[in-house]
């Protein structure tokens, strides 16, 4: 049996190179990529929240000590609140130093909302720190801090 193929769908010996320079730059550099450093999450919570100051105790932030694999790392919060109209949680923000950038997600909520909670799955490149800020109606803001300890990175570590 001969396979014939059909010498058009072949890529061109340029498009090959191209393809094989692209491979070369996502396998060797982009690993190397900058990551966000400590300093560069403050500035961005400086930006969202001024000098307001940060209390902790209403914020629960559940994520793993140990990540083995850092492409799925579960992260649940909750925040303690009545939600009603008078009290209730309206953003929570979550922040991880040593990501590309910042500032990961940011979820809005309602009195409607019923409970302020969410979940989510993130990447981490390396062992690092999230945050989670939540910012109440009464622009009160609370935070958790949490470090995840990464051993297979996630974000072409």
């Amino acid at each position: 049996m001969t396979l014939h193929v059909d010498a058009t769908l072949l890529p061109s010996r340029r498009r090959a190179l191209q393809l094989a320079g692209f491979a070369a730059f996502a396998a060797v550099l982009a690993p190397r990529m900058s990551l966000a450093t400590e300093a560069q999450v403050a500035e961005e919570m400086k930006k969202l929240f001024g000098s307001k100051a940060l209390g902790e105790g209403k914020v629960k932030l559940d994520v793993p000590e140990i990540a083995e694999n850092g492409l799925v790392v579960p992260i649940n919060i909750d925040v303690d609140s009545p939600m009603t109209d008078a009290d209730f949680v309206k953003s929570v923000h979550v922040f991880a130093d040593g990501n590309p950038l910042p500032q990961v997600v940011t979820y809005h909520f309602t009195p409607e909302s019923g409970k302020a909670s969410a979940s989510t799955r993130m990447r981490l490149a390396q062992t690092q720190n999230v945050i989670a800020v939540a910012e109440m109606s009464s622009g009160a803001l609370f935070s958790a801090r949490s470090q995840v300890k990464v051993t297979i990175g996630g974000c072409g570590g």
